[in-house]
């Protein structure tokens, strides 16, 4: 029983080890000195042209949450197929079509509104 409980206790000290090492470590080796540059917006190592406080079109926004709704209704598809593999008889096609036909039309629905048009 005491055995049992060793396993979780040297699970733990090098856990609490490896999180202490992640966070002392770079104390000792990253630079000291944080050049002249260091207070300026990063962006991808190129120097900053302009404002930063510009409007973009709300269409941007719909695309993006477009992609994140089919995202995520894509890659939760797969385990329900997976499921429904076991289930015989016409139901689990029948709810699997009807789902899909949802998602067809709500990307016929955006393209039609234009949400996937480059502006």
């Amino acid at each position: 029983m005491i055995s049992d409980y060793f396993y979780v206790f040297v699970f733990f000290v090098i856990g609490v080890a490896f999180v202490l090492f992640c966070g002392i470590a770079p104390l000792f080796i990253s630079p000291r000195s944080r050049g002249d540059r260091a207070s300026e917006p990063y962006e991808s190592g190129e120097v900053p042209v302009g404002s930063a406080w510009i409007r973009f079109d709300i269409y941007y926004y719909l695309l993006a949450l477009v992609f994140l709704a089919f995202a995520v209704e894509s890659v939760f598809l797969f385990p329900v197929l997976v499921a429904y593999r076991s289930i015989a008889g016409p139901l689990p096609f029948i709810e699997v079509s009807v789902f899909l036909g949802i998602l067809s039309f709500a990307i016929a629905y955006s393209w039609r509104k234009g949400v996937f048009e480059w502006k």
